[in-house]
């Protein structure tokens, strides 16, 4: 019996190295998401550009939807936007912002200087949009379907490689079912 009462020490720092190990081969940006394959959330909250305007998801272009989380106090944002900007380029799917948790007057002055690549801007000061989406940061990105459905939550910069490797053969996914009336 005292041999038992002493090896439980020994059984939980083991069980502990192998919870730890494991967790040196997780994914941080591959964050599971309960919204993927849900609805959009509702939201009822102003444009960033102009607080007299109040923005709904009803407002968002039919097809497919980039929403991007984004702040001016987030240093990832910054790195991320010169790609955001040549991305809204692209016609085959609508690019949306999220500002989040930040100051109205400077995220105008950031997008004004470094130029605005959303269709708009979602004003989300406190937070609620984001913690409807389960956001725990910035920067993050969603892909949103043509039928409203979020299909991808992506923690992280936004880059070419990830690009490629993540989001593009999604959106050719998403558009295969467009063009098949699925």
């Amino acid at each position: 019996m005292k041999i038992l009462i002493r090896l439980i020490p020994l059984v939980l720092f083991i069980l502990l190295g192998i919870l730890l190990y494991r967790g040196l081969f997780l994914n941080p940006q591959a964050m599971p998401s309960a919204l993927v394959g849900k609805p959009f959330p509702e939201f009822n909250l102003t444009r960033l550009g102009g607080q007299q305007q109040t923005l709904t998801k009803t407002d968002f272009k039919p097809g497919i939807k980039l929403v991007n989380v984004w702040a001016t106090w987030c240093p990832s944002c910054k790195v991320e936007h010169p790609f955001l900007v040549k991305l809204s380029k692209d016609n085959r799917f609508s690019l949306y912002g999220i500002n989040y948790k930040d100051n109205r007057k400077d995220a105008k002055k950031w997008l004004k200087y470094y130029k605005d690549p959303y269709q708009f801007s979602i004003y989300d000061d406190i937070g609620r949009l984001g913690l409807n989406l389960g956001v725990y940061g910035a920067p993050e990105t969603f892909v949103v379907d043509h039928k409203g459905v979020i299909r991808k939550r992506f923690a992280g910069v936004l880059e070419p490689r990830v690009w490629q490797r993540e989001f593009l053969p999604l959106i050719n996914t998403i558009e295969t079912e467009m063009a098949e009336g699925k």
